[in-house]
C-alpha cells in the first residue's frame, strides 16, 4: 500500500516514471541495476548523491525519503539476488573508485552482497559527498568484519526505529 500511495502522489506531482533506476557496483564488482522510488523531478541532473538543489526535489519526494519508502523497490534487487536486506550500501562505480583511491581498504566492501540497510546507514545516514561516503563506508567495513545474525537483527531493529521516528539524514 505504501508503494501504491507513493506512486500515485509522484504521478500527480510530476508524472511518470515512478521508479528510478541506476547502475551500482555489488558483490565481486558485479554491476547491477538498483531500483528506487523517484524523489526528484524528471529533469533533475544525475549527480548521484543526495546533494542537489531544492527546486529539483519533489514535495512528496522529501516525505518519501524521510520515511525511507524510496528504498522499498530494492526488495526486487533482493529477490533477484543482487542485494541482501542487510549489507554495505552499494555505490556507483564512479564514487566507489574515488572512495577506494582515498582508502583502499574499502574494496573489501565488495566481498559481501550490498544491502538495503547497513550499519553505515544506521550510524551515519545518507552520504552527500565522497567525504561522507568514506565516513559511512567506515561503519560498513566494520560490519563486514563482524557479520552475524545478531548484528543483522540489531541493524534491522535500529533501522525500524529510525524509520518510525522519521530520523536520519
Amino acid at each position: 500500500p505504501f508503494l501504491a500511495i507513493a506512486s500515485i502522489l509522484i504521478c500527480l506531482e510530476d508524472g511518470f516514471p515512478v521508479f528510478f533506476k541506476q547502475k551500482r557496483i555489488g558483490l565481486n564488482k558485479q554491476i547491477f541495476t538498483i531500483y528506487k522510488i523517484r524523489t526528484l523531478k524528471r529533469n533533475a541532473p544525475q549527480v548521484g548523491t543526495h546533494e542537489i538543489e531544492d527546486h529539483y526535489k519533489l514535495n512528496v519526494g522529501m516525505i518519501i525519503r524521510t520515511l525511507k519508502l524510496d528504498e522499498l523497490p530494492q526488495f526486487i534487487n533482493v529477490l533477484k539476488g543482487d542485494m541482501s536486506i542487510v549489507g554495505p550500501r552499494p555505490e556507483r562505480r564512479f564514487f566507489f573508485d574515488q572512495i577506494t583511491t582515498q582508502a583502499p581498504q574499502y574494496k573489501y566492501l565488495l566481498k559481501v552482497k550490498p544491502g538495503i540497510t547497513s550499519w553505515g546507514m544506521v550510524k551515519f545516514g545518507y552520504a552527500e559527498n565522497v567525504d561522507e561516503m568514506l565516513e559511512r563506508a567506515r561503519y560498513d567495513l566494520i560490519y563486514t568484519e563482524n557479520i552475524t545474525i545478531i548484528n543483522d537483527i540489531k541493524i534491522l531493529f535500529y533501522t525500524l526505529v529510525i524509520v518510525l521516528e522519521g530520523r536520519g539524514k
